[in-house]
């Protein structure tokens, strides 16, 4: 049985173009993580906000990973600066969607220091361990933009207590782990160095020449690379402002810069072509705009060098990149850049913030060709080696494996399995009654009404379903047949087609179980007659076809159903519908509200019949007086 893992990533959707202002690493690690898990026996659900109304709640997005866009402010696209505020609805319709769909996970590793604060929520209301990857540390960049930085003061409050509450903290290098241990006095033993990764598939090393000509790019230039998102922290300015003091003489050299949207709504890149314009350099830069995942390995492979220099970078998946295509990358000495650099090998590392340096190192790579193919083969084999989505995934499996384990271990030591599962099967119970009390009290209260007013017309009922529901159609027809609470009424005529055991096998041997209870329909239905259908999924084909064959006969159809109701939820006049994804919670409340339409319409017979008023009845109806509605 295949274990399910929920991912939290509230800003980063695997769905998003990479490149604008809050697309980039985190989405793709979020992504290519999932889908490798699925390859070590996982099933992962992200979670992440809706930023469009158009797009649906549940999306099956690869074999064994789906992305569940949870409603959480406006469905639009709001700079993650401003997100906090909406993380408390964010943390509730995730809950409710767990809740109605009865579903168990596992563990959750929450992405961004938001998603960790769901986490941290998550795990005292329902007893989930998780795992986090910060992506970034609110101290650090803090240090670095002082009052520039846009988000909320609490925010290190809550990655502190994220820290605290986590099973295990995600580091993506060395730097990260010292930062959180001595800026957040994380335990080092809590804390596991996983980086992020490639997916060899995707970016791969392309002929350069192959490459320029399916991007239009004049071979003979030089060709420097930048990528990534438009901020000003990845330190694109630095870029632009080595170009005019190169000592390189050779051929033209032109820097491409992929990401970001137009000027007119960035305004990182409307500054940096302000800038690039007052340098003098606006003719060799090329800003290429937001590009799609299959097109960047062609930018990676017709650069000469990539160049990333931000003053701060937790890990940096774009330098992986872009040596798994065989680039050889200039990385400022920061963070995850100087652990999957190797300097000298693979690239070469200079200090952030120093376009002089820069200059000197691009200058020295471009004048030493031999260098650069050197550099180029050992970066491919360097990502082949230790930075693949495959090899990541194998790291946090064992780190998902004792979590989990200790988890269990934790649980079963403060109460018996047992014990825990029936507390758990309470409270899902509980959970999907309350659900159900908000959505089906409307049309209980009409499907109530129809059965009444069939029977006060000499009408009958008729019920089915298959398995459970079987048996819960015998027991529905006898409390209507005999009496439910109320001693004294007339009985009803209710016939439950589960129940003749002759029709039954001989109809399905002789031509098959999908036409068994539309036969009886045929037989037995007849005009304003009731045809009271059970069914967990909607999906029973013998189901479908029977309520197919009321409508024939001009039967009204109640159906009680699961899940989302399935097909038979489109043939139903009133469906009751119980949103849980788990069986015996559905079985639990169809007997309820079996239980609940006994009643009703009991007690409106009863209490007529009781009255004694009514006029002498139709042969064949129930002596009960006439009710308008």
């Amino acid at each position: 049985m295949k274990s399910r893992i929920a991912f939290i990533s509230e800003h980063a959707s695997p769905l998003s173009t990479i490149g604008g202002v809050d697309a980039g690493g985190q989405n793709v690690y979020v992504g290519e993580l999932a889908r490798q898990l699925v390859k070590k026996g996982y099933e992962v659900d992200i979670f992440t906000r809706r930023e469009n109304a158009q797009l649906p709640q549940c999306l099956q997005w690869a074999t064994g990973v789906r992305i569940v866009h949870v409603d959480a402010g406006p469905a639009q696209i709001i700079p993650k600066e401003q997100l906090l505020p909406y993380m408390a609805a964010f943390r509730d319709n995730m809950i409710r969607f767990i809740q109605e769909h009865g579903i168990t996970y596992k563990l959750v590793h929450a992405n961004f220091f938001m998603s960790a604060q769901v986490a941290v929520d998550l795990k005292q209301m329902l007893h989930i361990p998780f795992v986090v990857t910060f992506h970034a540390l609110g101290h650090i960049r803090r240090l670095h933009q002082g009052e520039q930085d846009k988000f909320p003061a609490e925010r290190i409050t809550i990655e502190k207590e994220a820290i605290r509450q986590a099973d295990c903290i995600i580091a993506e290098c060395p730097q990260d782990k010292e930062d959180l241990m001595q800026y957040y006095q994380a335990p080092a033993n809590k804390i596991s160095i996983i980086p992020g990764g490639v997916n060899p598939d995707e970016m791969y090393p392309v002929d350069k020449q192959i490459a320029r000509m399916r991007l239009k790019l004049a071979p003979q230039e030089i060709v420097l690379l930048q990528l990534g998102r438009m901020v000003p922290r990845k330190g694109v300015d630095n870029v632009i402002a080595a170009l005019p003091k190169l000592k390189y003489t050779g051929a033209k050299v032109r820097l491409i810069i992929v990401g970001g949207e137009d000027g007119a709504r960035d305004p990182e890149i409307a500054r940096l072509k302000q800038l690039a314009k007052d340098l003098g350099v606006a003719a060799c830069v090329t800003f290429a705009g937001q590009r799609t995942r299959d097109e960047l390995k062609y930018y990676y492979a017709a650069a000469d060098l990539f160049i990333t220099t931000p003053w701060y970078e937790p890990f940096g998946i774009t330098p992986l990149e872009a040596m798994a295509c065989g680039t050889p990358v200039i990385g400022a000495n920061v963070g995850g850049i100087k652990y999957s650099v190797l300097d000298g090998k693979t690239g070469l590392l200079v200090p952030p913030q120093n376009p002089d340096a820069l200059a000197e190192k691009i200058s020295e790579l471009l004048l030493n060709r031999t260098l650069l193919q050197e550099m180029s083969a050992n970066a491919v084999k360097r990502v082949q080696t230790l930075f693949t989505w495959q090899r990541v995934a194998h790291l946090m499996n064992n780190v998902y494996e004792k979590v989990i384990l200790n988890h269990s271990i934790a649980v079963n030591s403060t109460l018996p399995e047992d014990l825990s599962l029936i507390d758990n099967a309470f409270e899902n119970l509980v959970n999907t009654i309350t659900v159900c009390k908000q959505q089906l009290r409307a049309p209980l209260q009409e499907a109530a009404r129809q059965m009444y007013r069939c029977l006060l017309h000499g009408k009958k009922i008729l019920v089915c379903g298959n398995g459970g529901s079987a048996s819960q159609s015998q027991h529905f027809a006898a409390e209507l047949v005999g009496r439910f609470e109320i001693p004294d009424r007339p009985g009803m005529p209710a016939i439950a087609l589960t129940a003749d055991s002759a029709v039954l096998t001989a109809w399905s041997n002789d031509y098959g179980y999908d036409q068994v209870f539309s036969r009886q329909v045929q037989a037995l239905g007849r005009k304003g007659d009731i045809l009271l259908c059970l069914s967990t999924s909607g999906n029973s084909n013998n189901i479908l076809l029977a309520m197919e064959a009321a409508h024939q006969q001009q039967m009204t159809c109640i159906a009680l159903l699961g899940k989302d109701g399935g097909p038979a939820a489109d043939y139903a006049d009133i469906g009751l519908i119980v949103p849980s994804g788990n069986t015996a919670r559905i079985q639990e409340l169809h007997m309820h509200l079996l239980h609940v339409l006994c009643t009703l319409v009991e007690r409106k017979i009863a209490g007529l019949y009781a009255n004694n008023e009514a006029p002498a009845p139709k042969t064949g109806a129930l002596a009960i007086p006439v009710m308008n509605g």
